[in-house]
């Protein structure tokens, strides 16, 4: 798959002045409301794209809808803030951990003290899927195997194809029993922001095109690079829409 357009659109984004600090936190709150609720969304959550920036930014509660929806987007905000620290941060920035998946998914299931960061003890199933995720008793030694085939192989991919491809493994082993699209999802960008790039929004709208990915995947045997064009295109269109925006 050829990564030049993009490496070409990052590079010149990167020649470009830089966001002052209050530019940057308005667009960064924007893209935070718009993916926390396509991320949601995704997952089931019925919050509109209006009422998650209500109850983000303006600490509003909808009436009719459910607490837990509310919890769901102020920890998926809390997570993103926490993958753009963790991005930004000067030290213990090359390598993808257990302790930060399982930071990540406490956020993001902040509502769940029980199973909060904790890889499932209970089979699942993936309604609609043509995958079965593995048993529990194989998921902590799948897992250390994901992220340390990640860690050891990136550097010898793009950062876009790796990630995408972590991606596929991580929803693959569906480690924890809920959380997984959001959590995964967070990781991705992760290693998007850490390795320069602007994180991307996987739309609602997509979905169908989203889960598409891995039934492909699956289909052919694990040969799939189905997810890597999905994400190419999204990166693709963030740093067009950010240079458009400062030239």
């Amino acid at each position: 798959m050829d990564f030049s357009a993009v490496d070409k659109l990052k590079a010149r984004l990167d020649s470009l002045r830089p966001l002052n600090s209050a530019e940057l936190k308005r667009l960064r709150e924007e893209f935070i409301i718009e993916n926390t609720y396509d991320s949601n969304a995704i997952e089931g959550n019925t919050l509109t794209l209006r009422e998650t920036a209500l109850i983000l930014r303006d600490g509003l509660t909808i009436a009719g809808k459910p607490i837990k929806e509310h919890l769901e987007a102020i920890g998926h905000r809390d997570a993103f803030s926490y993958i753009t620290e963790l991005a930004e941060a000067k030290h213990d920035n090359a390598f993808l951990t257990e302790r930060v998946v399982k930071e990540l998914h406490s956020l993001v299931l902040m509502n769940d003290a029980k199973n909060r960061g904790v890889y499932r003890n209970v089979a699942v199933r993936i309604v609609g899927a043509a995958h079965t995720p593995p048993p529990p008793y194989l998921v902590p030694e799948q897992m250390k195997n994901l992220i340390n085939a990640y860690n050891d192989g990136k550097s010898g991919k793009h950062i876009i194809e790796a990630a995408a491809e972590f991606h596929l493994g991580f929803e693959n082993i569906h480690p924890f029993i809920d959380g997984n699209g959001r959590t995964g999802r967070l990781i991705l960008n992760l290693e998007l922001i850490r390795a320069g790039f602007l994180p991307v929004n996987i739309k609602f709208a997509d979905r169908g095109k989203y889960y598409d990915c891995f039934d492909d995947f699956h289909i052919n045997g694990g040969m799939s690079d189905a997810i890597t064009r999905l994400i190419l295109g999204y990166e693709t269109e963030e740093l067009s829409k950010r240079i458009a925006m400062l030239e």
